[in-house]
Formats: structure tokens, sequence, C-alpha cells
């Protein structure tokens, strides 16, 4: 490398299927709906009094631009932050990087960068790096790439994007917008300084940068550690025989961009939105002209979202006077914007609309765990301990700030657990009022996404956030009190492998371990937009058997079409004294029908019709009767390994579970052969990284 930068560097499823194809035995006809209705035919017109006022009114070929109130922050968003014809392609959000460990000038920082971009080049080109492998190469170019982040980290990003090109490094739209300076690439200038890129930190920097380039790394077991054993003989939980209803709404993905008319069939990201007319005049052809209720490859226009809400009360038989005891929101309220048309104010402006229409329609508290994408930039979320929870540990505090004073404002949670959750990362543990028996956890689970770069730090040690602590910390106060708990996240933690981190999967699976079945009664997930479980089982899952089943999670549909999906949401009844799952009741909406409702006369119209909501299915009337489960039995971990079991005799149960999958959608995709039906159970059996890493991939997702 020469003397230069010599001195700078020392700076499955085993059963077959023995049955053919059979019908399944469920008995959707028996159900006893929990509404008035089991259809609802939303209202054609906007409900206007959602809102106080309106910059934009809602109209047949419009989407409404709401005047936007910030009762924390106490001030008005600008229309321009969501102007559908003007979407911004930079922000003014603060650029934070890591402090550097010299001075140096400009011009000085722009000479290390050229040169370190040529050492890199240099390093890929070459096989005097210890190694031919592109792993060996990738990590001797970190090494490079870390000295630029410490010595001149303003002058980092340039550096990230010629590399990108050159390289051809993953990304989600263009190598300036995920690694320039008005992207992300301080915070890659900070990761780079701080991450360990000689050890296991290198190794996943190098797939995330450039897949292939390094084997992902598999698990590395770190034991956890909890303030008491497991008790030999921990007390049971009594059922009440009183059941109370709860929601479960996950990832909305709100646009507020959303232009109706505008091309919902497009062939890069985003559909549904504005473009400009062609300079010489002609009128651009459209192929599926956006609807004003949403498409298949867009995410949720306010219309879609109080559609939605509309449909609620009628469908589930709650209301203001008859609220559900709570409802869960498993993250993901912002839409998939690029990381340039992203901010700190949209993503505030967002919650601050989401929450106010949930509030008009949803009596009781609702507890929220945040999505990936409610930060900006998306996925991107830091550790207190980076700096020891100095300037960079708490960059996106304004984010925890700012939901939890909402949701204390809301009257969802006191002040003291606001407090808690302002320096947990948006994580909190609560109450629900009248029911002290039950402790609801909800987690910030970006600190273990794969797709959050951050999380690649200290990837050795699984609890770098202290999330995990904090998880324990509540799970133990819990047992010592006799209280049930739920867990409430949005990234899952297994299913095909493909979200968490490999380490923090397993960290994760055993504390359910070590706290199920007699604390944790249920786990709540959303981000894979579809309607999917996975099972915990004792042993890390290395028996995979109904004695060994030891609780469920239950992954929230998706509100947002996107990708190819109807939009559902879920409610559940459940038992007040053990907090098990007595039914569940999916409901959806075609959107594949939002193109044939007549805009003409929707605004004010008496009569017109919007969307239609109904109930999709119950889940002990479809899966019940094929393991001939009791009627006053809960819906636990041995009723779903059950269902495991009868799927692989009856291989169109498979069938059946993969249209609810993606909502009955008719653009999801079938699974028909055993080859996918094995994966799928394989994936419902897998509560880690690893678990799923095992099961045959490709089959994870309908979309």
């Amino acid at each position: 490398m020469g003397l230069f930068w010599c001195s700078v560097m020392a700076m499955a499823v085993a059963p077959a299927f023995a049955h053919p194809k059979q019908s399944p035995p469920h008995h959707q006809d028996e159900v006893t709906y929990p509404g008035s209705v089991s259809i609802f035919t939303v209202p054609a017109a906007f409900p206007t009094s959602v809102f106080s006022s309106y910059y934009v009114k809602p109209g047949p070929t419009n989407q409404p631009q709401p005047v936007l109130y910030d009762p924390v922050l106490n001030i008005t968003f600008p229309f321009n932050l969501t102007d559908p014809k003007h979407v911004p392609d930079s922000n003014d959000d603060p650029v934070i990087y890591p402090p550097p460990v010299a001075n140096l000038s400009d011009a000085t920082g722009e000479a290390i960068v050229s040169a370190a971009v040529s050492e890199i080049s240099r390093i890929f080109q070459s096989n005097d790096t210890g190694g031919s492998n592109t792993c060996s190469k990738c990590i001797a170019a970190l090494a490079v790439g870390q000295m630029v982040a410490k010595l001149a980290p303003t002058h980092f990003p340039t550096g990230m994007v010629s590399l990108c090109h050159s390289l051809k490094f993953s990304t989600y739209s263009s190598c300036e917008l995920t690694y320039g300076p008005n992207g992300s690439g301080a915070s890659w200038a900070q990761i780079l300084a701080y991450a360990d890129v000689a050890g296991l930190d290198g190794k996943y920097i190098c797939s995330y940068l450039r897949k292939g380039t390094c084997d992902y790394p598999t698990v590395q077991s770190v034991k956890a550690k909890f303030p008491k054993p497991k008790p030999k003989k921990p007390a049971e939980s009594r059922r009440s025989g009183k059941t109370v209803k709860v929601l479960h709404l996950s990832d909305l993905h709100l646009d507020p961009r959303y232009s109706v008319g505008s091309e919902a069939n497009c062939t890069s990201y985003m559909c549904c939105r504005y473009s400009e007319p062609p300079a010489n005049g002609t009128v651009p052809e459209i192929s599926v002209s956006a609807p004003l209720f949403g498409y298949y490859k867009c995410d949720s226009p306010f219309y879609l979202a109080l559609a939605a809400l509309q449909s609620i009360g009628p469908l589930t038989g709650t209301s203001s006077k008859h609220p559900p005891a709570f409802s869960l929101y498993t993250g993901d309220l912002i839409a998939h914007d690029d990381e340039n048309q992203a901010s700190r104010a949209y993503v505030e402006a967002s919650e601050v609309a989401i929450w106010e229409m949930f509030k008009a329609y949803i009596g009781g508290p609702i507890y929220t765990a945040l999505g990936n994408h409610d930060t900006a930039p998306a996925d991107y979320e830091a550790p207190h301990a980076i700096d020891n929870n100095s300037t960079l540990g708490q960059q996106f505090s304004w984010n925890y700030d700012h939901v939890s004073s909402l949701w204390a404002h809301y009257n969802w949670i006191s002040p003291s657990v606001a407090h808690q959750a302002a320096t947990h990362y948006a994580a909190y543990a609560v109450s629900p009022p009248h029911h002290p028996n039950l402790k609801v956890i909800t987690l910030n689970s970006d600190m273990y996404y794969q797709h959050n770069p951050f999380a690649l730090l200290n990837s050795s040690n699984p609890d770098y956030s202290g999330m995990f602590s904090f998880l324990i910390d509540e799970l133990q106060a819990a047992e010592d009190k006799g209280q049930r708990v739920w867990i409430v996240a949005h990234i899952p933690t297994g299913w095909d492998g493909g979200s968490a981190m490999p380490n923090s999967a397993d960290y994760f699976y055993q504390i359910v371990e070590r706290y199920s079945p007699h604390v944790i009664a249920n786990i709540f997930f959303g981000h894979s937009h579809e309607d999917q479980f996975t099972l915990y089982y004792k042993n890390n899952g290395t028996a995979q058997t109904k004695k060994d089943a030891l609780v469920t999670a239950w992954f929230g549909p998706s509100m947002t079409p996107l990708q190819n999906l109807n939009s559902g949401y879920r409610m559940y009844e459940v038992d007040t004294g053990s907090w098990e799952v007595m039914e569940a009741y999916t409901f959806y909406s075609d959107v594949g029908t939002y193109t044939n409702l007549s805009t003409s006369s929707i605004e004010g119209a008496k009569g017109g019709e919007g969307p239609v909501f109904k109930l999709e299915y119950s889940t002990r009337a479809a899966y019940g009767p094929v393991v001939n489960w009791p009627t006053d039995a809960p819906l636990n971990a041995t009723f779903w390994h059950g269902v495991t079991e009868a799927m692989e005799r009856n291989r169109t149960l498979v069938e059946l579970f993969t249209q609810y999958q993606g909502k009955s959608s008719a653009k999801s995709k079938k699974c028909e052969t055993e080859e996918c039906a094995k994966a799928k159970i394989c994936y419902m059996r897998s509560g880690s990284t690893a678990l799923g890493k095992q099961c045959k991939s490709g089959y994870g997702s309908v979309q």
C-alpha cells in the first residue's frame, strides 16, 4: 500500500406431504361477526371535519392538503412541505459528521479523499492484500475509508459517491442520494469512523455496500444475561372468561403527495406522483390513472386512510362509546419517499396528520412502535453508545421527543411513560387503563434492522443499543409482579431471515424463551405488509413440536396497498385474565376495484359510494376445524403449530394461507408447489434470522 498509507492505517422441515391436496375444512359461513355488519361501503364524500382547515380542499380529482398544526412544536406546517406538484429534492436538516481527529484544511481533506479513492481502486484491482478474494479486498478498502472518515469526515461523502459509481455499491435510488452530502453520506462517515472494520463489522458493511463482496455473516450467538433464572414451576395465568377487543393496524405509509390522475403503474419508484408535462406540450400517455382511493403500486392517499378508519367501527363493533380496550400500531407511518424528498419536518407533519385521523375514529389509547420509515433518513437510527450518548448518540432524539410528547398529548401514555420513551428510542412500557395485569412493551426494532447501517456497528454485541436490556428489565419486573406481557415491534426477528441482524435475532429469541409462556402472551410485528405469523420454541427452535411451542408473533397486515396487496387491518378478541388471543378477525378492501369507482360525483354527492371493506376471515373459523381446536381454547402457539402440521398433510391449507398473506389480492403470488409449501411452513416455525435462513429462500413474500 505504500509507506504513506501504511502509516495512516496504523491509526427444515423434514416431513414430506404424505397426502394429496384436499379442500381445507374451514367454515367461514359459521363466523359470528364482531360488528354490526360484515361488509361496509365507505361513504364517497371526504370527512372534512377530521381537519380544521385545508390549503387544498378534497375533491373528486385531488387529494386534500390539510393545514396541520403541531401541538408539541407549536408550529403550522407549510403547504410546500407536501405540495404534490413541487416535491423537494433536498432539505435543510442538520448534517452531522463525526468529529475529526485533526484540524485539516479543505485542500488537504480533498487531497486525502482523492488519494483514498485511488488507493481503494488499486486494492480492488490487485491481489496483494493478503488474499485474492473480494472480501479481503473490501476489508482492506474499509481501513482506508475509515482513515478518511476520521481525518476528513466532511469530505467523506464525495469519496463514497465516486466509489459507489466505480464499484457498484447497493443503492435504493442513486449513488448521490444514498451516499452524497444531501443523502446519507454523513451517516456513513460516522459508521466508518466507529466501526471495527477488521472484524465482524467490516464483513457486514462490505456485504451491505456491495452484495456478494463478503458472505453474509452467520449468527455468532452471545448468551443473554438475565437478573434471575427462569422459575422451574412458574405460575400459570388464568383466563377470566371475559374478552375485550384490541385493534392491530400497521404500515399505513401515508402519502400526502399522492396525485390523482398521475401514472399509477409506473416503472420507477414511486407511482401516483405528479410529473411535469413534456416541454413540447404533448400529453403523456398514462397506462393506469391513479384512482382517488389508491392503487397497488402506491402508498396510501388521505382518501384511503380515512376510508379504512371509517370502516373500523361498523366492522369491529367498536365506537366512541364502546372503544377497543386499546389499539396497536406496529410501525411505518411515513411514505416511501426517496432520501432527498423526505425531511424531519415531513416526518413530523405525517405523524401529526396520521394521529389526528386515528384520534378522530379510534377511541382508547393507541400504542405505537416506530418503523424503519418513521425517521429521516429512512432506516437510519444511531445507538446512544456510539459516542457515549453525546452529539451522535442523540442525533435522532428530535423524533423520540416529538412522538413521545404527541402520545402524551393525546393521553395515550402518561408524562412519565413519555419520558421513558424519549430516552429509550421511543420504546416504552405501559399498562392499559383498567388492565394492570397486562404490560405492553414497545421496541424500536430499527436498532436490529439489517438495513439500518448503524446496526452494523459493534455487531458482535447484539445489545449495543441497550434495547434488549430495556426489554429484559421490563420483562423481569412483569414476572416479579405476575403480569402478562405483549411485545410490540416493527421488524420481525424471523420468518425468512431477511430483516433482523442475526446476532440480535438470536438474542431476542433467548429473551423470548426465558420469559415464555408464563410472562409473554403474544408478540406483534409489522413491516412485511403481509398477513403472517411465526412461532418461537424451546431450546432455540431445535425441537419444533407442539409441546415445545412457546409463543406466537402476529404480523399486522398493512393498510397501504404497496406492493400489489390489498388494504387491511385486524381486530383481536382477548381474554382479560391470560391476555391470550381467543379470536382474530382480518378485514380488507379490494384495491383492484378502486379504478371503477366513479369520481365525477364523489365529493359531496348524496348516496355516493367509496371503497368496500369487508371481513376477510376469522382465524378460528378458517383454521380451527383442521386441528379440531376446542371453541374455548386460545389461538396460542400450540394452536398455530397444529395448523402447520395440518399444512404438512394438506397443501391446500398453505394456498389458503398464501391467499390471506396478500389480503386476497388478485395480484399476489400463489403457492402451488410442494417446495413453496415446505418453505412457508419452515418460515412459520422460524422466529430468528438463523432459523429462517435454513429454509428454502424465495417464497417469503407474495409481492
